[in-house]
């Protein structure tokens, strides 16, 4: 095997730079971008990520001086990625922040939301001490500077609830577990703090070698319904890095609810319900025909066993259809859209996403160039699910991703 043919990253570090910032379900490992754009947006000038999570793949197209342009309907995400992407902000006053908040954050009277069941999800002691943070964010006048918190702040929420860690939906902890649980928000922060700052400086420096700062924008419009061209025009990206859900929120990865503790102390707005607003998660009633055989075997094995299932299936690939079909307006002619996914199993039949993905492009006009295989060890996902939807079923989840690379014609 070729070095260009290993994919897997097994011993790399992946959280260099600002990729260090914030953990996050599911995410594309910035070695895989990385490559990405070395193989195929060698002369880019703009990448784009219709599901740009936190903002891996534009953090890589920014170190090799290639502007960015990223979507995303989750507040949260948009928060972290933005903060990634931050070139302007002064590490010196990022520094000279911390030491003000650590001499006066314990000074303050706490805010604290009005978050539905706080007493369940927090303890009086953590709840007080995530108030007086919050209220020493909300006065930062340097919004860079604040988004920096922010994304500390998010991460110290998360890690300081009675929610697991192991979990991405939200599961409170036993009570014997709770009976010793007494973490500290401000040393948590600290933490966080301090390691993001070693990120940012190194991000910095990177940043500060290229002729020129490149930009990124990010948004939050829904792929599947448009790409308003006042924003992003069609023609416009030369090369498109990214990686879609695997399926929808309520069976694979429940990004609203991974995100929902940390967005409610943030005062975020928009991640109400926001599992229903991803692929998938609003159902057709009916199954789709889809231009790919492989996924309408699939999907009519799935329908023999549960029909249900089969709809919920195939309204993913249906919001997966349109989303391309959209995504593709935005590339020019000769360039290449590169989607890393995997073939997920629902009731024991394994999904052919990598086979939909090449086949809906090249419904769209696409030429197929190539698919490339890896072993997962480092992604960040659930150990195991339960394909069949039934109470101590499960099943190993997706332990390869296929990188599916299309030109546009």
């Amino acid at each position: 095997m070729t070095e260009l043919d290993d994919w897997t990253f097994n011993k790399s570090y992946t959280r260099e730079y600002t990729h260090i910032y914030h953990d996050y379900p599911a995410r594309m490992i910035p070695q895989v971008a990385r490559k990405l754009l070395y193989l195929y947006g060698s002369n880019a000038k703009t990448v784009f990520d219709p599901y740009c999570g936190t903002g891996t793949s534009l953090v890589e197209a920014m170190l090799l001086g290639i502007n960015g342009i990223g979507t995303d309907l989750n507040p949260l995400a948009q928060l972290i990625a933005k903060a990634k992407t931050n070139a302007y902000i002064d590490y010196k006053s990022v520094i000279s922040e911390i030491e003000k908040f650590n001499e006066n954050a314990d000074k303050l009277d706490p805010i604290v939301p009005n978050i539905k069941n706080i007493d369940f999800w927090f303890s009086k002691n953590v709840s007080i001490k995530l108030g007086k943070i919050k209220a020493y964010i909300e006065s930062i006048e340097d919004e860079n500077i604040k988004q920096f918190f922010m994304v500390a702040f998010s991460e110290t929420v998360r890690e300081s609830s009675n929610a697991r860690k192991d979990e991405f939906k939200l599961v409170r902890y036993k009570e014997y577990k709770l009976k010793n649980w007494n973490p500290d928000p401000f040393e948590i922060i600290n933490i966080k703090l301090n390691r993001n700052l070693k990120g940012l400086i190194d991000f910095k420096k990177k940043i500060a070698s290229l002729n020129e700062i490149p930009y990124v924008k990010i948004y939050n419009y829904n792929s599947v319904n448009e790409i308003p061209n006042n924003d992003i025009p069609e023609d416009f990206a030369d090369i498109v890095v990214t990686s879609p859900p695997y399926g929808d929120s309520h069976t694979t990865v429940a990004y609203g609810q991974y995100s929902r503790l940390s967005s409610e102390w943030l005062s975020l707005i928009g991640n109400e319900n926001i599992d229903n607003k991803l692929m998938g998660g609003s159902k057709s009633p009916i199954i789709e025909d889809f231009p790919s055989l492989p996924l309408n075997e699939a999907i009519q094995a799935i329908e023999k066993k549960n029909k249900k299932r089969a709809i919920e299936v195939s309204s993913f690939y249906r919001d997966l259809q349109m989303s391309i079909k959209n995504v593709g307006r935005v590339l020019k002619s000769n360039g290449y859209a590169c989607y890393v996914v995997a073939n997920r199993t629902v009731n024991s039949v394994i999904l052919p996403t990598s086979y939909a993905i090449k086949d809906i492009f090249e419904y769209y006009g696409f030429e197929y160039i190539k698919t490339y295989i890896r072993d997962i060890p480092n992604k960040r996902m659930p150990s195991v699910n339960s394909p069949t939807n039934v109470a101590g079923e499960t099943s190993k989840t997706m332990l390869k991703e296929h990188i599916v690379v299309m030109k546009k014609m």
